[in-house]
């Protein structure tokens, strides 16, 4: 419809944008489009560097020539990373881990959070400060009385023991995250569910938890992340090479003497960041279908 019909149909007169103002906005998103072009480029370089590093030869590396695409392509590095340091196994050993740590994190933080976010008084103040003071210390601090711990219920130099622990040093923060997203879920919302005679379970099936997806998807990668990236606990914890997790592999790619083997090293960092890439690919999915039927049920 033009805007003389408009005027025809309606009897007012359509008001047009001043050309100042669309030529502002104009400006302003492309600056926005070029300020996240330039981020994105900040993000993705170092990945970049590392892809074209894995096929660089070592002796292009030691010479530090600053060039993007190798001289001569080296794909052995890849058959070096897979063959010679265990990568297979140890990828799977640091993925039943971070998948395990992951799932019995969220367990453990959803009602705990709720409980958190909903009750008041002395037993919400505990908590708080019990998940404030448990970040304030670092986890060098209490490394020698964990391994004694361990070594006394034998579970050092195992899995379990890796995983319980994970699990203990990453549930204070995904419980703060968690108890964040349910305190801003409307209490309305569950007051209206109770008020057309659903019972408590059937409130936190039907509303509370597909508005809690999105942050529990969220809880989920950083959990993930956090298990699949990490090396001073499993290095202090684990000493048998078939429980090795990955990143304990990529350090034994450092050679006598501080010689490391470079292009190895970068192919094996390349293969590590696939599994967290298809995590992220797959959460990321649920995270969008989860704000959409959060959305919906409200």
């Amino acid at each position: 419809m033009t805007d003389a019909t408009r005027t025809i149909v309606t009897g007012r007169k359509t008001p047009r944008r001043p050309r100042g103002g669309m030529r502002r906005a104009r400006h302003v998103t492309v600056l926005q489009y070029a300020a996240l072009a330039v981020y994105l480029v900040f993000l993705g370089f170092p990945l970049l560097w590392l892809l074209s590093a894995s096929f660089k030869s070592t002796g292009e590396l030691n010479s530090l020539a600053v060039n993007l695409l190798p001289r001569e392509w080296e794909f052995g590095n890849y058959a070096a990373a897979l063959d010679r340091q265990n990568l297979i196994r140890s990828a799977g050993n640091s993925l039943l881990v971070s998948v395990v740590t992951m799932i019995v994190t969220l367990l453990l933080s959803m009602p705990m959070a709720y409980a958190l976010a909903r009750l008041k008084g002395r037993l919400r103040a505990a908590g708080t400060v019990w998940i404030l003071a448990s970040q304030v210390f670092p986890s060098i601090l209490i490394i020698i009385p964990l391994f004694l711990v361990l070594r006394t219920l034998q579970l050092n130099d195992t899995l379990f023991g890796l995983i319980l622990v994970y699990v203990t040093f990453t549930m204070p923060f995904t419980l703060w995250m968690l108890q964040g997203y349910v305190a801003a879920i409307p209490r309305e919302l569950e007051e209206a569910g109770e008020m057309d005679g659903a019972g408590r379970w059937t409130v936190l099936r039907s509303i509370v938890f597909p508005l809690l997806v999105p942050g529990l998807v969220a809880t989920a990668m950083f959990t993930f992340v956090s298990a699949w990236n990490e090396f001073f606990l499993a290095l202090v914890l684990i000493q048998s090479p078939e429980y090795y997790t990955l990143p304990i592999t990529l350090r034994s790619f450092l050679g006598a003497e501080g010689q490391t083997q470079l292009g190895p090293l970068a192919a094996g960092a390349v293969l590590a960041t696939i599994p967290s890439l298809i995590i992220f690919s797959i959460l990321q999915k649920r995270l969008t279908g989860g704000m959409l039927a959060g959305a919906v049920k409200g």
